[in-house]
């Protein structure tokens, strides 16, 4: 296992939304990488080099890796004895065929979406390969615009009521459907959701920084936020700069999401992304820093943010994650100037309040 570096900054910890739990500002998170391409001895040693920096906040699915990620992390928390009141662990219910006998399109019928039915189920089976009892946060991966979200508000309480989970959430709805899913738990006297995980990067704001603040889900909702791609599938990085290197995941992975980026290189946003990413590095070694981290302190900055979910294949890149929280201390009032001069994105309704 990885040596705590001895220099490593003392971790963060935020409320989530307006409830009275606590996770660490980053979060490990296990989408493209535990149960996929990274074996159970490299995730392991990651897992550990987390916890070590005292990141308390560890985020699976159902649908990563078609359940090996929950697996993964179930063998992890065994392995190393961790006390269950010591981490807080999420899943995300919505893509379940892997959990069906059944071959397509036969599998998808109750193995996707939001019905009672597939979220009790699914969560069951979520827990079996976590080897937990509960989860702390669950949460609705997608919108299903096939399902009623009384049904779906009313099933997460169930599952928080039967002591399957602690709080529920929301990934990628919209601000009208989170707030429906309030005004129907306020009628009935349910518990709404807690915390949205959102896409939220300097190159992907408009939900968290436009439409969520003009609904104004923060002040009115407290909702809290645990941003997942905080680096944009790693274009924030800068090692796309040069090229698509061969080893990279946009050339190894055959994920959807990251398939859709793979398609967009060369093209004018791909080419205005990274003529922001040579701005970004040129702010960054200013700072003493390097793209990379500069952009997770960005996220970082943002007070509404609860957690930004990270990845990693080595545990030396979670110990870099980490030294994020002394960059942020750097994002002064001029730093940040800098910063939205060069990205060119900020939504209209900051520049209103904030200039």
């Amino acid at each position: 296992m990885a040596t705590l570096p001895s220099d490593l900054p003392e971790m963060e910890y935020r409320f989530v939304g307006r409830s009275g739990l606590q996770v660490s500002a980053i979060s490990l998170g296990g989408w493209l990488t535990y149960g996929g391409h990274v074996d159970d001895e490299k995730a392991h040693a990651c897992l550990k080099a987390a916890y070590d920096a005292g990141i308390n906040f560890f985020d699976c699915a159902e649908g990563y890796a078609g359940g090996e990620s929950e697996k993964v992390m179930g063998r992890a928390i065994q392995k190393f004895g961790w006390k269950r009141n010591d981490i807080v662990v999420s899943t995300k219910i919505y893509w379940g065929t892997h959990n069906s006998s059944l071959p397509p399109p036969r599998n998808k019928i109750n193995n996707l979406g939001l019905s009672r039915k597939h979220l009790i189920e699914a969560t069951e089976a979520s827990l079996t390969r976590l080897q937990l009892s509960y989860v702390d946060i669950l949460y609705a991966h997608r919108p299903d615009r096939h399902t009623p979200i009384e049904e779906t508000v009313r099933a997460f309480n169930h599952l928080i009521n039967t002591g399957k989970a602690l709080y529920w959430g929301t990934s990628e709805w919209l601000a009208s459907e989170i707030e429906e899913a309030w005004a129907i738990a306020d009628r009935l006297g349910l518990v709404g959701p807690i915390v949205e995980q959102p896409g939220y990067s300097l190159l992907k704001r408009e939900k968290v920084d436009e439409e969520y603040m003009n609904a104004n889900l923060y002040a009115r909702r407290g909702l809290g936020l645990t941003i997942f791609s905080p680096l944009q599938g790693g274009i924030l990085t800068g090692k796309y700069l040069g090229g698509i290197p061969e080893d990279s995941r946009l050339k190894k992975s055959e994920d959807k999401y990251i398939q859709s980026v793979v398609k967009g290189v060369g093209n004018e946003a791909w080419n205005k992304q990274q003529e922001i990413v040579r701005g970004l590095k040129g702010v960054a070694e200013w700072i003493g820093t390097d793209v990379a981290t500069l952009a997770m302190a960005w996220v970082l900055k943002n007070q509404n943010v609860s957690s930004a979910i990270t990845g990693a294949s080595r545990p030396e890149q979670i110990f870099q994650t980490v030294r994020a929280l002394e960059v942020v201390k750097k994002l002064d009032e001029g730093v940040l100037e800098k910063i939205e001069e060069i990205a060119g994105n900020k939504p209209a309704e900051l520049v209103k309040r904030f200039g």
